[in-house]
């Protein structure tokens, strides 16, 4: 049945449930954070945050605000729990990944609580799929503690030059280093690659630059894996943890955000 004619009763049984005019603005974004199968979705009156992490160094989270939705109802505090993302996504690309231009699928995930599955309701054309994923029990996230009075250097990118630089530099590294400094090479990614180290710097000057705040030397190398945006905030703490944040623009213009916290594969001294 059309999601506008579910009755009463089947929405009053969630204490959580979102709703999207158009699927790929979910899958989009948490597609940036798919780097891992499990996820924790946390819900609040704001909206949802998504985290993924690995090996307790990588941490990622997906915020989409609550306005983004076109229905969001809570009725608790906060709500809870951790699902299969592959699984998640897989069904909102089979069953919710129309390409015909003008076609949107709609979506209404609901939630009932600890025990439940995540159920997802996928209309396109009249024709509703019901997708139910099995949650668990959500784990504590990591509190990488990245304060930004402890902040020491940021920069703002956009984010077409951040891809430009992983055009050029050797992907086939296991490592990205990042070096800020307040004199030359002010903001440098190395990588060291199976075709010898490459290096790729930003002017502070440059037109790609929108902010550049650096007080102190700092090279850190951290594991690469990074993604999709049209602006992006690079900060490093004093104990070289790196932030990333990127704002990311969906199909209807709307923002949402993600931001990466990641540990220091090492800190790399200075010559």
């Amino acid at each position: 049945m059309p999601l506008s004619t579910q009755s009463q009763a089947d929405i009053d049984q969630y204490i959580l449930i979102a709703s999207l005019d158009n699927a790929r603005n979910l899958s989009n974004i948490l597609k940036a954070i798919s780097f891992r199968d499990h996820a924790i979705f946390s819900a609040t009156q704001n909206g949802l945050k998504v985290t993924v992490e690995d090996s307790k160094c990588l941490q990622a989270n997906a915020f989409i605000q609550a306005d983004i939705f076109q229905e969001y109802i809570i009725k608790e505090d906060t709500v809870g729990f951790q699902v299969n993302l592959t699984v998640l996504l897989d069904c909102l690309t089979i069953f919710g990944g129309s390409t015909v231009p003008g076609v949107c699928t709609a979506l209404r995930m609901c939630y009932n609580g600890y025990g439940y599955p995540l159920t997802m309701f996928l209309e396109e054309g009249g024709v509703v799929t019901v997708c139910k994923i099995n949650t668990q029990e959500p784990e504590e996230p990591i509190d990488f503690d990245f304060c930004s009075t402890n902040v020491t250097n940021k920069v703002i990118l956009q984010s077409d030059s951040l891809k430009e630089a992983f055009s050029e530099l050797d992907m086939t590294s296991a490592v990205l280093q990042i070096t800020m400094s307040p004199s030359h090479p002010y903001f440098r990614l190395s990588t060291f690659g199976n075709s010898g180290n490459a290096h790729y710097d930003y002017p502070k000057d440059s037109d790609m630059m929108e902010l550049f705040q650096c007080t102190k030397i700092q090279t850190n190398r951290h594991s690469l894996a990074l993604a999709l945006s049209c602006k992006v905030s690079v900060r490093t703490d004093s104990r070289g943890f790196l932030s990333l944040q990127y704002l990311v623009r969906n199909d209807d213009g709307q923002i949402c955000f993600v931001e990466y916290y990641c540990c220091p594969d090492e800190e790399v001294e200075e010559e």
